[in-house]
């Protein structure tokens, strides 16, 4: 249930432009080297009654993403005959340095969180068809334990895997009917940044606070792009520096991407 890994490091392209300066070896404060991730374990089945459940651990930022399946759409989706799969995302009140107050108890969801719901979210339905689904309802809860940089990335990499995990619940009770597949691919996400002119891969919350440019990045098995979102915190990232950027991510993505399937191809105890 439980996958460990110590990534290989991703091949990025060669560095043009200001990229030229960036160094393609050299470890960071954490040994690491710019384009490694850090260690990934996913653990399949953390919680007992879920019909999907991982916790996702990217370095020290930890993520519990839980897929609970029920019967039914929205009511916008009835009649349509097809599914809908959406996700709430949330950090728990010590999973920083200091205190946060519940969201709950402020009486109103924050902007970023409905920010990162709605980013899973679209990145799980980029990867379902949800006509094969049936009118059936699949939320991924995502909750931050531990928050050490590159949260919404975890949780996007997680939930693909207790999505998968609730669509095989699904079928396997007879919720799901039919025989087209109801995943059309894989999903995961990794952050990339420019610190210091060193273009660099995943990035824990002491690189995420220096970076020049900042930048998140959802990819499909395939190699599909379903999201990019970057930014130049500090200073204007040119073309080159973006292309370097965005295969240090696709790198990086097909590592996590064998990691998914080496998690899912072991058996979990079976609700």
């Amino acid at each position: 249930m439980t996958t460990p890994t110590t990534p290989p490091a991703a091949t990025p392209a060669a560095p043009a432009s200001r990229a030229d300066a960036a160094r393609a070896d050299g470890p960071r404060a954490d040994g690491r080297h710019p384009d490694e991730l850090r260690p990934v374990t996913i653990t399949r089945s953390w919680l007992d009654e879920a019909e999907g459940s991982v916790l996702v651990e990217f370095g020290r930022t930890r993520v519990l993403c839980v897929a609970s399946f029920t019967e039914g759409v929205p009511r916008w989706r009835k009649g349509s005959g097809q599914g809908w799969v959406t996700a709430e995302y949330a950090m728990l009140p010590r999973a920083t340095s200091t205190r946060s107050d519940r969201e709950s108890v402020r009486g109103r969801i924050g902007g970023r969180t409905h920010e990162i719901s709605r980013l899973i979210g679209r990145s799980l339905r980029a990867v379902i068809d949800v006509k094969a689904l049936g009118e059936n309802t699949i939320v991924l809860d995502c909750d931050v334990l531990q928050a050490d940089g590159g949260t919404r990335t975890a949780a996007i990499t997680g939930a693909y895997v207790a999505l998968a995990d609730a669509v095989a619940w699904g079928r396997r009770t007879g919720k799901i009917g039919g025989t087209a597949p109801v995943l059309t691919d894989s999903v995961a996400a990794v952050s990339v940044g420019i610190i210091d002119g060193v273009p660099m891969l995943d990035l824990p919350y002491v690189e995420d606070v220096r970076a020049e440019t900042d930048m998140n990045v959802v990819v499909t098995g395939r190699g599909k792009f379903v999201e990019v979102q970057g930014t130049a915190e500090q200073a204007a990232f040119d073309r080159a520096e973006l292309d370097l950027l965005l295969d240090l991510a696709v790198g990086g993505i097909a590592r996590l991407t064998e990691i998914q399937a080496a998690a899912l191809a072991l058996d979990p105890p079976q609700r």
